[in-house]
């Protein structure tokens, strides 16, 4: 491994580091190189000396999951005897709702005592060179720090279609977490990656009329088996899907709705249109390297994505890039926080350890659950040929939903295994209940040798959903 000379406190430069961008990544490689006894400075438009150490949009998606859960489970209580009112009949305090959120991820920010240790400027950062970024803070004062060490971890920024009408009558998914009025008559969701798919499973479960438009499959690149119960589970719920249509324009009406015309590619590109109350952006995040004067540094690009090695090293010396700005990296908060620390570590304790971006598990906040970690059934096959692996699979019926009739066909899971002496364990998926809790722990255990040898040996937790893949007896043709 790489071991780096430590030198900290070099007397050319005002900072042993400065990151440019606060976020996840770049606050955890901040709070861990002051650990470590480096001077650094932090530079962020919107967290400044608040520094939040969780992702806003992490947060407000996992407490509003939450609050979709629990209108469900109030629903479902009269069939445990409880007699209260159902959740239907009685609309969400949606105020209350982003207030008690917000007011919780601004707590988080305040625990970490070492928050103190950076020296925090608020505004943006640009590259002068590769040793001096300028910095306009949001009171328009312009200043100038040096630093030994630069990282770019400024993240990405949600992308508006080039069409009539999407600025000026849309909104993107980072709006969607603040809006300060409930969400109600027909809201349209454009998009089909992740995000997307999250936003509509929260506003069909907090009962408002949700319809997702993606220009091809949704999800893709993930296990479409999964994905086909995802959308199956999502449409039983009353979620609709435009697949294969793309936005053309948006024009407001009359009586102030919108009208929005698309084209239909499984109908000859056939134009048609709809009516909806709001149009919400998900379709995709660019790095505005722009705004960071990138190319006074003129480091390997991908696009609008930075390439880095397994160091996070850009090819400017002295320079780094992490998070969703890399080129090639999981885009997940999980990812930049632990990449972030181990790049503190290398540079200010001499540390070689690298981040392992292999078999990072992976979940979905829809209605239905959806984790996993390692390959889909579609890379196993690619990789390795049908005639290489063997899948375990099977559906569930999560005990938690027995005495309330509700629909558990979209439950399943299987485990994909490399048909060799040992039968190591390749990949892991499943829907259903608290399915990312489920993974974490089965995470581990891949990164660690699982094989389906070791799996199958293993006593599960009586009357628990993890339980059922150490009996996942059942062969795939």
């Amino acid at each position: 491994m790489k071991k780096i000379e430590v030198e900290k406190h070099d007397n050319n430069y005002e900072f042993d580091l400065v990151c440019i961008g606060g976020g996840s990544g770049g606050l955890a490689c901040a709070l861990k190189a002051v650990e470590l006894g480096a001077k650094v400075a932090c530079i962020d438009p919107q967290r400044g000396a608040a520094g939040i150490y969780t992702n806003a949009g992490i947060t407000y998606k996992k407490q509003m999951h939450q609050a979709c859960l629990l209108g469900k489970d109030i629903r479902h209580a009269a069939y445990y005897g409880w007699n209260i009112c159902s959740a239907r009949k009685r609309p969400i305090n949606w105020r209350k709702l982003i207030s008690s959120i917000q007011n919780v991820t601004e707590d988080v920010a305040k625990e970490d005592d070492r928050m103190k240790y950076i020296k925090f400027f608020n505004g943006f950062g640009s590259f002068v060179d590769a040793r001096s970024v300028k910095i306009k803070l949001i009171n328009n004062e312009e200043l100038l720090v040096t630093g030994k060490h630069i990282l770019v971890a400024t993240g990405t920024q949600p992308v508006y279609p080039k069409i009539p009408g999407s600025l000026e009558y849309g909104i993107t998914s980072d709006e969607f977490f603040s809006l300060p009025s409930p969400p109600t008559g027909k809201t349209l969701c454009v998009g089909g990656g992740v995000v997307c798919m999250e936003i509509a499973g929260i506003l069909n479960g907090l009962n408002f009329n949700v319809t997702v438009m993606a220009r091809s499959e949704v999800l893709r690149g993930f296990d479409q088996e999964m994905v086909k119960l995802v959308m199956k589970d999502m449409t039983s719920r009353g979620v609709a899907f435009l697949q294969h249509c793309f936005p053309k324009s948006i024009a407001l009406t009359r009586c102030k709705r919108l009208i929005v015309t698309y084209n239909n590619s499984q109908k000859n590109n056939a134009e048609e249109f709809r009516i909806f109350d709001r149009v919400i952006w998900a379709i995709g995040r660019r790095a505005l390297l722009d705004d960071i004067n990138i190319s006074a540094i003129n480091p390997a690009l991908n696009d609008s994505e930075i390439i880095v090695n397994e160091y996070e090293e850009t090819t400017v010396p002295n320079v780094y890039a992490l998070g969703d700005i890399t080129s090639g990296r999981p885009k997940l908060f999980s990812v930049a926080v632990a990449a972030g620390d181990l790049l503190a570590q290398r540079l200010f304790s001499g540390a070689g350890r690298t981040m392992n971006y292999e078999n990072v598990a992976r979940r979905i906040f829809t209605p239905l659950e959806y984790s996993f970690v390692g390959l889909t059934e579609e890379e196993a096959e690619e990789r390795f040929d049908r005639s290489g692996i063997q899948i375990h699979h099977g559906y569930y019926e999560p005990l938690e939903l027995a005495l309330t009739h509700h629909c558990t066909n979209f439950c399943y899971m299987k485990v994909i295994a490399k048909c060799d002496e040992h039968y190591p364990i390749l990949g892991m998926h499943i829907t259903g209940p608290n399915a990312g809790e489920i993974m974490q722990g089965f995470s581990v255990a891949i990164n660690s040798g699982l094989t389906l040898h070791k799996l199958f040996a293993t006593v599960g937790v009586c009357a628990t959903n993890a339980q059922n893949f150490t009996q996942l007896f059942n062969k795939k043709n």
